[in-house]
């Protein structure tokens, strides 16, 4: 594990925060007792949230800068009302698909611009299918993943940590980011001008905190 964190410490930049600043309760909030198994960062996020489209682009970059072992996972939530929960059901689905399908990046991509660029939102699954069609992903292996068990219970999983979260008062917005499972990241005090340096900066103080804590 120590070897995860010599290599994440030799991608980053020069600290423009030292480590030793970033403070329990201004920085990030400890949410649970234990931290996941494996070292992880999970996003938070909704196709219909503007500041998740906004953070989409750091997210990608911090997503390929975490060092090996640590994953980057996302997680669609269903309560933005700009569209009904079962709509967003169907994209939390679509998007699992094309991440299986190794397309993830760019169904999230064309999903954000469709909504939030073209200004043309999804009105019903045949839109959203459309969409994933046009981005080489073939029909007949998209309608079979679409109702297929593993999606499906995936989809049930993200709408599960979801509801656990809401009731605990941990998820009270989007975009949201937690560290394997135990520590959620306030990014409203980070410098939106070096957002993604700091971001990496404080993932790493976080995932050496976990590791010297076991």
């Amino acid at each position: 594990m120590k070897s995860i964190f010599i290599a994440l410490a030799l991608l980053l930049p020069l600290t423009s925060i030292n480590a030793a600043t970033f403070v329990e309760g201004k920085h990030y909030e400890v949410i649970a007792a234990k931290a996941s198994p494996k070292a992880e960062v999970k996003e938070y996020f909704s196709f219909y949230c503007g500041g998740c489209n906004a953070f989409e682009p750091v997210a990608q970059s911090v997503a390929k800068k975490l060092p090996e072992g640590v994953e980057f996972k996302k997680s669609h939530v269903d309560f933005i009302r700009a569209a009904s929960p079962e709509l967003q059901n169907a994209m939390t689905r679509a998007y699992i698909v094309a991440k299986g399908l190794g397309k993830g990046d760019a169904i999230a991509s064309a999903f954000f611009n469709q909504i939030h660029r073209n200004r043309a939102p999804f009105s019903n699954e045949g839109e959203i299918r459309s969409l994933i069609l046009l981005n080489d992903i073939d029909a007949e292996t998209y309608d079979k993943a679409m109702k297929s068990f593993s999606v499906r219970g995936a989809a049930s999983q993200m709408k599960k940590e979801q509801e656990e979260l809401s009731e605990s008062r941990v998820l009270n917005g989007v975009p949201m980011l937690i560290v394997s499972g135990k520590y959620k990241i306030n990014q409203a005090a980070l410098n939106r001008n070096n957002l993604e340096t700091e971001l990496l900066e404080l993932i790493n103080f976080l995932l050496e905190k976990e590791n010297a804590a076991s």
